[in-house]
């Protein structure tokens, strides 16, 4: 009877999962669900004073490659951490090439703009070359004209957090956490 009763407390504790004797990973859970519930508030993540310290451990974490913690019972999937330290403003478009000095990134306009007529060659029919401000300046007709019409070129916008991760919450839509 006694290595009966031995036998079935040794089966009960080698069965029992970890994290049920884990104290350690119930904390790390409580952070995870703090994150995000300050992640899903629409104000933003750090308008309440007690969702700042578990955001800025998150940025801290991610910032050192540490995964993005977890939340138990709750639908929810992150993606891996990403890195875009370039933005465009409304209107233009991320695009890279590799040049003299290796990959260089500019934002080119989304639509043909009205541009110096300088820019055009005086034959007409210069639809793929470049400058420094204007890609493909071109003659176009326009209201009964003839117009010189490319796509401007700027420099893009440096973002001050370029690391990002998706976060979906119960299956609603993606919200992109920048730190």
């Amino acid at each position: 009877m006694k290595s009966l009763l031995l036998n079935s407390l040794l089966s009960i504790c080698c069965m029992t999962p970890p994290y049920l004797i884990s104290g350690s990973k119930a904390r790390a859970e409580n952070w995870g669900c703090q994150v995000i519930l300050c992640l899903s508030n629409p104000g933003g993540p750090t308008q309440y004073a007690e969702c700042r310290p578990p955001i800025q451990k998150l940025w801290r974490e991610l910032a050192k490659g540490h995964s993005f913690p977890t939340c138990g019972g709750v639908g929810f999937h992150s993606s891996r951490p990403g890195y875009d330290p370039y933005y465009c403003d409304v209107g233009y478009r991320l695009a890279g090439e590799d040049g003299i000095r290796g990959r260089q990134v500019t934002c080119v306009s989304t639509s043909a703009q009205s541009v110096s007529d300088a820019l055009c060659s005086n034959d007409g029919d210069d639809f793929g070359t470049r400058n420094n401000s204007v890609l493909s300046p071109h003659w176009q007709r326009q209201d009964g004209r003839r117009q010189c019409m490319g796509y401007p070129i700027m420099r893009p916008n440096v973002r001050s957090q370029p690391h990002f991760v998706d976060v979906t919450i119960d299956g609603a839509a993606t919200q992109r956490v920048w730190y």
